[in-house]
């Protein structure tokens, strides 16, 4: 199969063979998640990665310990810093954390004059089902979503997204998924690893149109590859797919690759030895090699 570092090269007008990408989001000093974990996905995918950070986040393998959050005015200098400078193909966005962070990334984006492909990995509900931000960031959150191209929750943030328990099938995913799509005119992935089935199928559901069709949802499946070394795989699909957009790929051709490499990436993840808690994923597995 083929490798994101051999993803085919487009020359569309307007697409730059190595495109500028940028991720805002909280920091992860042991590289596992967050900023840096966004800037392994852009190179591992053959992207330029840039990074504006929202919140300083002391964690490790084992947990969250403490977090510093940066005035929102330096927030927005290191925004303008970048627009100010560098053409921008695509952006991410990771933690937020509250209200007006939400509102100066906000009124950032919608000042630019040329308005780059925006992927949102909305951070709201941890895995074990723990609320990440308070109601009326979530809210300010959800307001914000009308603005992306992508989104990529997980099961509890599409059901809170949803306004419903969370999906306990993919039948009941894929009806949340329709309901968040069309509400926001966004493009959802509805991911399916939360389940425990034996393969992986994530779903890519469009929004429907004004007649109300819309187009067919794709569904990816993978092997589901057994191991607690799954810290930051949600930031680093996320950032993947803004990667691969950036280079000219559709979502529906981005998901399948980014899929192929999250699967060797989990494969690896016994090559690393990093920390005693969740592990992180072996973000570049497809370059250094991988012990099957």
């Amino acid at each position: 199969m083929t490798s994101p570092a051999s993803a085919p090269r487009r020359s569309p007008s307007g697409v730059r063979e190595i495109p500028n990408v940028l991720s805002i989001a909280g920091t992860d000093p042991t590289g596992g998640a967050g900023i840096q974990a966004d800037l392994k996905s852009f190179a591992a995918h053959g992207a330029y990665g840039m990074a504006v950070v929202t919140a300083l986040v002391a964690q490790n393998t084992e947990g969250v310990r403490d977090i510093h959050l940066p005035p929102v005015t330096f927030l927005r200098a290191q925004l303008d810093a970048v627009s100010d400078d560098v053409a921008l193909d695509a952006v991410k966005v990771g933690m937020l954390g509250t209200v007006e962070v939400i509102e100066t990334v906000a009124q950032w984006w919608d000042g630019l004059p040329d308005r780059p492909w925006l992927v949102v990995d909305p951070v709201m509900v941890a895995t074990s089902g723990d609320r990440l931000l308070q109601a009326d960031a979530e809210q300010a959150l959800i307001e914000f979503l009308h603005r992306a191209d992508l989104i990529t929750p997980n099961i509890p943030e599409l059901a809170l997204l949803a306004g419903q328990e969370p999906a306990a099938d993919a039948a009941t995913l894929v009806r949340q998924a329709r309901s968040v799509a069309d509400a926001h005119g966004v493009v959802v992935l509805a991911k399916g690893g939360h389940f425990d089935d034996d393969e992986v199928e994530d779903i890519l559901v469009h929004p429907a149109d004004d007649d109300g069709a819309r187009p067919d949802e794709g569904r990816h499946v993978s092997e589901r590859v057994r191991t607690t070394s799954t810290h930051g795989t949600g930031c680093s699909v996320s950032s993947a797919l803004a990667a691969l957009r950036a280079r000219g790929l559709s979502w529906d051709e981005a998901v399948p690759q980014v899929k192929v490499w999250m699967t060797e990436a989990l494969r690896d993840t016994q090559r690393l030895n990093v920390g005693h808690g969740h592990g992180p994923i072996q973000h570049f597995a497809h370059l250094w090699g991988t012990q099957g």
